[in-house]
């Protein structure tokens, strides 16, 4: 492939006064957890809330006329669809976007508040590639890949010219992968300018395309539906092109698992103040999983996106605090006689644990006669506490049943 760092410094221009120079900001919190001195590349407060509107926007812009009186069609899991509206809204031109059925509703509706027409088919990114192919067939408007494309793999680069000029010091880049754009434009782009820097991509272990096609030095797509948390790079067909510069420029692959992801978003809500989504998460992830160690070293995460559904962050937070041992799920066997529910939850405040929820049954029938079952959720401190509650009840002569979710 031709593109050139010229071409990523010509997108830089186009998109100057268009999108946010996001920050690089330094974490302590995570430079304290991980060994390395840890930057966050916060492109999860860019416009339309991820990195994917460079790449759009500058695709866009180099249409011709009649071009652009065709509109355009694009299908993404989210991001790169939010991206497509708002370039094509500026370009005053139509836009469809064709996503998976089970694609986060902020990011649809982000889509359509954009002013694109929004279409839903198939489970995954895949599906609606494969859709969006149809449609454009049809209609003849202006296929905008996701990833696999020049001038989005430009787009995309400039965030790499960014952190070079935010960060002159850097040492190593960590950057999510899906499809490979964003990587592919970042690892040109350093790598033209500082071929020392590492470039190291992250993928959900759940849809390792790519890392694969790294590791083999093969392009290899996955079959059958992928399902992860970091909905945004879960692609089973990773771009060509993007390939061909990953096995060029990037020196290194891993993977992480989704409850790593997830705790990585949770700790950037708590710690950081930050919300991310799955995919934006993923760096972060391996290196608080230790998948990516460099010690004392200068590491800039890219934060890659924050549009991440509001449900999916009440889930995560709660599976958080229960993990963390700051909320836990209690179920007990008592007699079934006046003041046995009020002793038990005296015992409890005792020990200064905050009652969420009571659930009181007795009448199940795996509940043994003249007993009673109480569920309680309680809001605690850490495990030690969760261990200090559950001894008690013990010593007191409640069966605890499980100090686990039911």
């Amino acid at each position: 492939m031709s593109l050139t760092i010229a071409e990523i410094k010509e997108a830089a221009g186009v998109l100057k006064g268009v999108i946010y120079t996001t920050p690089v900001d330094y974490s302590r919190t995570f430079s304290g957890l991980t060994g390395s001195n840890v930057y966050f590349k916060t492109e999860n407060v860019q416009k339309t809330g991820s990195f994917k509107i460079r790449g759009a926007y500058y695709k866009i812009s180099r249409l011709a006329k009649e071009q652009w009186d065709k509109g355009v069609i694009t299908a993404s899991a989210g991001n790169h669809g939010q991206g497509v509206a708002y370039a094509a809204a500026k370009a005053g031109i139509n836009a469809t976007v064709v996503m998976p059925a089970n694609a986060p509703i902020a990011k649809v509706e982000a889509t359509r508040d954009y002013g694109a027409v929004t279409v839903l088919a198939g489970k995954g990114y895949d599906d609606a590639y494969a859709r969006a192919m149809e449609l454009q067939n049809q209609t003849g408007a202006i296929f905008v890949h996701g990833f696999d494309d020049p001038d989005i793999i430009a787009g995309q680069g400039t965030v790499g010219l960014e952190i070079l000029e935010q960060l002159p010091e850097t040492d190593a880049i960590v950057v999510p992968v899906g499809g490979g754009g964003l990587i592919a434009g970042v690892a040109l782009a350093v790598k033209s300018l500082r071929p020392e820097v590492k470039i190291i991509g992250v993928q959900s272990e759940a849809a390792p395309a790519m890392f694969l096609s790294h590791q083999s030095k093969c392009w290899q797509e996955m079959h059958g539906q992928v399902c992860t948390l970091a909905d945004g790079i879960a692609v089973r067909r990773p771009g060509r092109l993007n390939f061909d510069l990953l096995c060029r420029y990037v020196d290194e692959m891993v993977t992480v698992e989704d409850e790593e992801i997830a705790r990585a978003i949770t700790m950037l809500l708590e710690r950081s103040k930050m919300v991310v989504e799955g995919a934006g998460a993923v760096g972060l992830a391996a290196l608080l999983q230790q998948r990516i160690v460099m010690p004392g070293k200068n590491v800039v995460v890219v934060l890659s996106g924050g549009n991440i559904d509001i449900n999916a962050v009440s889930i995560l937070i709660e599976r958080g605090l229960l993990r963390s041992g700051r909320r836990v799920y209690l179920r007990a066997i008592v007699d079934d006689r006046p003041g046995t529910l009020q002793n038990l939850l005296e015992a409890i405040a005792d020990l200064q644990a905050n009652i969420i929820s009571v659930s009181h049954d007795r009448v199940d029938p795996r509940v043994p006669l003249k007993k009673a079952e109480v569920k309680l959720l309680l809001e605690t401190r850490n495990d030690l506490h969760i261990m200090e509650i559950t001894n008690l009840l013990k010593e007191k002569g409640y069966k605890i049943i499980s100090e686990k979710n039911f």
